[in-house]
């Protein structure tokens, strides 16, 4: 069994905290610390790909899944080529127009704020990838915190609980759990819940793989 460890953090500690001007040991983790290490880490990153699963949940428990893989580029080019529900579909941003391509049968250009881009928790296409997770984690954990932090590691993983201001939805309070590979030192999971402890939303990257030196090309639909 591995060894599990809690710390919390009351949501009166001063904002200082989370930003110490070096690298500490681990003992305790901050959320400071896990910040400046993913900052660091995604610097490094110039593409990366993964397996992603996104489950939207209904009040009732049931849910709808989205299965994809993932690629990114910096600064900014993303496709997704969908395993389900839309097999064989692939979406692409940015065209030459800043925006999206979806070829499914047939090819269509859209505006990245499109309703059809956009899932349950109102987060468009533009709006993914680890490097605007981990800023919209450091707000999380900073200035549009609403609750206790609660921080737990184990041998492999360092996960973090916190309620916050949604990412996407004005005006909506969030409770976030983010989950942290401590081999890559990058988010691979976020679970979403209401207040009330209702889970919302999950999204999770499987096989992550990082500077794998993906081409241009792979972002230009021939026509597109």
């Amino acid at each position: 069994m591995l060894s599990s460890r809690i710390y919390l953090i009351p949501s009166i500690l001063p904002l200082a905290v989370f930003f110490p001007s070096c690298l500490i040991a681990w003992n305790p983790p901050d959320a400071g610390t896990l910040l400046k290490k993913m900052e660091e880490t995604y610097a490094g990153v110039k593409d990366y790909q993964a397996n992603m699963e996104i489950r939207a949940y209904r009040k009732d428990g049931s849910y709808k899944t989205k299965r994809f893989l993932y690629t990114f580029q910096k600064p900014n080019r993303i496709r997704l080529d969908f395993e389900s529900p839309y097999a064989g579909m692939i979406v692409v941003y940015p065209d030459r127009e800043g925006k999206v391509v979806l070829r499914w049968f047939f090819t269509i250009h859209l505006a990245p704020d499109n309703s059809l881009l956009q899932d349950s928790s109102g987060q468009r296409i533009d709006q993914t990838g680890m490097g605007l997770l981990i800023e919209k984690m450091a707000e999380s954990l900073t200035d549009h915190r609403r609750g206790p932090l609660e921080i737990t590691e184990d041998e492999k993983e360092i996960r973090i609980r916190v309620v916050a201001d949604d990412h996407f939805r004005k005006g909506v309070v969030t409770r976030y759990q983010f989950l942290i590979d401590k081999k890559l030192f990058l988010p691979v999971r976020v679970e979403e819940l209401t207040t009330g402890g209702l889970l919302e939303r999950t999204i999770v990257f499987r096989s992550l793989k990082m500077n794998i030196d993906v081409p241009d090309s792979f972002f230009q639909l021939n026509g597109s």
